[in-house]
Formats: structure tokens, C-alpha cells, sequence
């Protein structure tokens, strides 16, 4: 009777269950209540995917956007949210937010057998409805490849801004509110980037007036390349920017130590700092003012 590992509360009634005691009965039997009149069949775990069938099932016209498409897509974002979008303007659903904008057929396709936005609809949804460093986190990622659930990689899901400014562009979204900002905000798009904190750290030196290098090219002495994250060519000051995974083996560590030390030979190299995800998420000011000092101190010596 489930679908995809989700029941629906009317199914289970228009099958016989007593009104009276469905709700004991399936929670004796294992079952986790989705909000919204649906049920988790027992060992499902009660995720987005599970909650997006049962948002798709109980309201059919529904289509997956905005987060819960990036999800979908393998596009990394700051935060997770159960989002939909309605063509028609009318639906609500308890325990998720639901956009009414309309679109187009061709906006609209199938991950999964879940309706969702194409990718270029997504991040213009995403760009049109902020926050800045939500949209750019996901368009960096979406412009590049990207490793997702520890050994898969998959490629760029686009080729370039210009398929996103044209979803911009469309009539439904271009009338839009947020429109005009999310257009300057394309601009910043890095297909370089190569994690959200990179991006994040990106978007706050430019805040600050900082404007390094990403992924410049360095070679050293012996001819090895080399492209660090950032580089303040002027000053020959490194930001590298660490990811929330660990290396993994002791080979990954060795070859993460002797980049280190390559950069640090590079004879346009002064300094080389370091910086994890977490200081540039939780502490961006105490970051950009220690990026903001070492160039400043490089720059005057």
C-alpha cells in the first residue's frame, strides 16, 4: 500500500483501518507520522526525500524547488529546507514552505520520479530569494565538480551563468521581486570554488575590500603547479581554505603536508595561512581581520 516507503492517512483509511485508533495502530506497528497526513513505513528514515514524496503524493501539483531541488540535484547548500513550489497559487502544506510562482512546463522535470525544478530554475529561485551566501554556495557548486556522499563525484550541472540569466530573464521570474538583486548577485559566481566554506570565505573578503586570486596558478622551484585558493599576489600571501572532511589516509595527510611545504618554497610565497571551515562559518570577522593583517604586514615588509 506504501509508495516509495510513504502511506498516506486517507489510503490507509479508504483500506478499512478504524479512524479511531489509525494513528495508535501504525505507531504500535512502527510506523513515523510525516506532518501533513502521511506515515514513514518502519526503517524508513524520516529524510527530505521521504518528506518530498509525501508532500508530491497528498498534493499532487506540487513540484520540488529552491533547497529541497539543490538536494535532489547534488547541489550543496548552507542549510536543508522542505520546499516546494505551486504553479497554481493555492496549495499549503503543513511543515513545509510553499512558493506560488508560476512555471513553465520546461522549468519543470523528474529526479527520482519526484517533480523538481531544472537546475537553472533552482538557482534563479535561489538567487531571487537570498540569502546572498545561500545562492552563491549553491551556484558555485552547481558550476563545478564536486564530491558528494563521501566517494561519488559528479560533474557541473551547467555550463555557465549565461543558462541561469536565462532562466532570469523568463517572464515568471523576471517580474519577480528580488530580480534586479539577483542578477548583480549572479556576477559573483566562482566556477573555481571548491566548497561552500571557500565560497563563503570569498564573499566576506570581498565584503571587506579583500579581492585575491582564486585558484591562481604558482609553480615552484622544481616545476611543480600549484593553485591555491587565494592568493594575494602583490603581497605573496596564501589563503588555503580547509573542508569539513578529513583526509582519510595517512597517504592523503602526506600529500596534503607537502603542498604545504611546496607552497612555502615558492620564491612569490611569503606567508601561507590556513584556515578551517569552521573558523570562516562561525568567526568570519576574526578571519578576514587575520587575512586583513598578514596582508597588510606582507605588504609593508
Amino acid at each position: 500500500m506504501a509508495v516509495e516507503g510513504v502511506l498516506l492517512t486517507r489510503w490507509a483509511r479508504d483500506a478499512g483501518w478504524p479512524t479511531s485508533t489509525l494513528s495508535r495502530c501504525l505507531a504500535a506497528e512502527g510506523w513515523t507520522r510525516i506532518p501533513g497526513g502521511g506515515w514513514a513505513e518502519p526503517g524508513r528514515e524520516l529524510d527530505l526525500t521521504v518528506r518530498l514524496w509525501a508532500g508530491q503524493l497528498t498534493t499532487p501539483g506540487l513540484v520540488a524547488s529552491h533547497r529541497s531541488a539543490t538536494m535532489l540535484w547534488r547541489i550543496e547548500v548552507l542549510r536543508e529546507e522542505l520546499e516546494f513550489t505551486d504553479p497554481l497559487g493555492a496549495a499549503r502544506k503543513t511543515g513545509a514552505r510553499v512558493h506560488r510562482l508560476p512555471l513553465p512546463p520546461a522549468e519543470i522535470t523528474v529526479v527520482g520520479d519526484l517533480r523538481v525544478t531544472t537546475v537553472a530554475r533552482t538557482l534563479a529561485d535561489l538567487l531571487r530569494g537570498g540569502p546572498r551566501e545561500d545562492a552563491v554556495v549553491a551556484l558555485d557548486s552547481a558550476l563545478s565538480s564536486r564530491r558528494y556522499g563521501g566517494s561519488y563525484w559528479r560533474g557541473p550541472l551547467i555550463g555557465g551563468i549565461d543558462t541561469v540569466a536565462t532562466a532570469l530573464g523568463s517572464p515568471p521570474v523576471a517580474l519577480a521581486a528580488g530580480a534586479v538583486r539577483a542578477r548583480r548577485w549572479l556576477t559573483l559566481a566562482d566556477p573555481g570554488a571548491g566548497s561552500p566554506a571557500e565560497t563563503v570565505a570569498r564573499l566576506r573578503m570581498r565584503d571587506a575590500g579583500l579581492r585575491p586570486e582564486s585558484q591562481a596558478r604558482i609553480t615552484t622551484p622544481c616545476g611543480r603547479l600549484l593553485r591555491p585558493d587565494f592568493f594575494f599576489r602583490g603581497e605573496g600571501v596564501v589563503v588555503e581554505i580547509e573542508g569539513y572532511a578529513y583526509h582519510g589516509t595517512r597517504e592523503a595527510h602526506r600529500r596534503d603536508l607537502a603542498r604545504y611545504n611546496d607552497l612555502g618554497s615558492c620564491p612569490e610565497v611569503r606567508v601561507v595561512l590556513r584556515f578551517g571551515a569552521e573558523e570562516v562559518f562561525t568567526a568570519p570577522e576574526a578571519f578576514v581581520e587575520r587575512v586583513r593583517t598578514a596582508v597588510e604586514g606582507a605588504g609593508r615588509g
